[in-house]
């Protein structure tokens, strides 16, 4: 008996979303670990956080598509870009980074509208919001960078830049104990 609740497109589609997010986490962690050997644990320990937040996300869809009863197609992940040059260019590549993600969140939630897939239309809100908080903290974290100089911040703006990024890191939930209600 077939159990599977996802067409093939949708399976599809959320599959490559999958992998979008073990991709992200990946970039997260390269630019966490290229921003610790620059001596800015603060900002590394903001970025390993978010990269275990996007491994959180990957799991989310993975678990999702396992509940429809459909196939998970784990591959291979692409590795991160190049490191950036500067730490405004980290946070510019980061929200680059996001608002291409939105995309293809978006591509998602657009093609489960199409084909009248309510359940994964519902799931998919959820990455919608998300993706609103990921832009906005991008955007803001910019926005403070782009005040204290952009490219061109002082070592005592780099310097508190760095702390007020240790103490805004945040716990990172389990990916089982994340849900639309407590995200």
């Amino acid at each position: 008996m077939n159990t599977n609740r996802l067409s093939k497109t949708i399976e599809t589609a959320l599959n490559i979303q999958m992998t979008k997010e073990a991709h992200a986490s990946q970039i997260y962690l390269a630019y966490a670990a290229w921003a610790g050997n620059q001596g800015f644990a603060g900002i590394a320990n903001f970025l390993f956080k978010h990269a275990h937040e996007e491994r959180n996300h990957m799991m989310k869809i993975l678990e999702y598509i396992l509940k429809r009863g459909a196939e998970v197609d784990v591959t291979a992940v692409p590795a991160p870009k190049e490191n950036p040059v500067s730490l405004f260019k980290c946070f510019e590549k980061i929200f680059e980074h996001e608002v291409d993600n939105t995309k293809a969140v978006y591509k998602v939630a657009k093609l489960s509208h199409e084909e009248e897939d309510w359940a994964t239309w519902n799931f998919m809100q959820w990455f919608v919001n998300e993706q609103v908080e990921e832009e906005t903290l991008a955007m803001n974290l910019l926005d403070k960078m782009k005040i204290a100089g952009g490219e061109k911040m002082s070592s005592n703006a780099l310097y508190s830049f760095d702390r007020d990024m240790e103490k805004t890191s945040g716990e990172v939930e389990a990916a089982q104990d994340v849900t639309t209600v407590n995200p």
